[in-house]
């Protein structure tokens, strides 16, 4: 596992948010429902010069929505399957957006089932602390998916 580190700033994503409460599989379902819609939120995500898009984010948080790792041991919290957007977008009828505050992240390659637990185990024995909710990030470019850790506010 390689563990790497950047900052980034705080940023907003548009997507279709559902929580735990909504049952075993809700995640999936979040994706297929911005999949299968993304078409009513192309035109406001944020691509690169190339025209490629910035980023395809699964955003968490707590169930008080203040961004903080799930809650009961990571087993209740919010969920955002969506595409980063400028901070200006306004959310079409049935998305939803979150703006993610700036944060010092330890970020992780997502190729294993197991890379949550391989992580938190990583800042357990490093006295690290997780300061916000992890997110899944999925790279456009390179087709890779990363989790990213909260380990310092900004």
């Amino acid at each position: 596992m390689k563990v790497q580190k950047c900052i980034k700033e705080s940023f907003s994503v548009i997507g279709k948010e559902g929580s735990t409460n909504d049952g075993n599989g809700f995640i999936q379902e979040l994706w297929n429902d911005a999949n299968s819609h993304f078409n009513e939120v192309a035109e406001l995500a944020k691509k690169a010069e190339n025209g490629k898009l910035i980023g395809i984010w699964g955003v968490m948080s707590d169930l008080s929505r203040s961004y903080m790792p799930w809650d009961d041991n990571f087993t209740k919290g919010y969920y955002l399957a969506g595409v980063e957007v400028s901070d200006d977008a306004s959310a079409p009828q049935g998305w939803v957006k979150w703006t993610i505050p700036s944060y010092e992240y330890i970020y992780v390659k997502n190729d294993s089932p197991d890379t949550f637990e391989n992580v938190i185990e990583y800042l357990n024995k490093n006295k690290i602390d997780l300061v916000g909710a992890v997110h899944d990030f999925n790279c456009p470019e390179s087709k890779e998916a990363y989790m990213f850790f909260p380990v310092k506010k900004l």
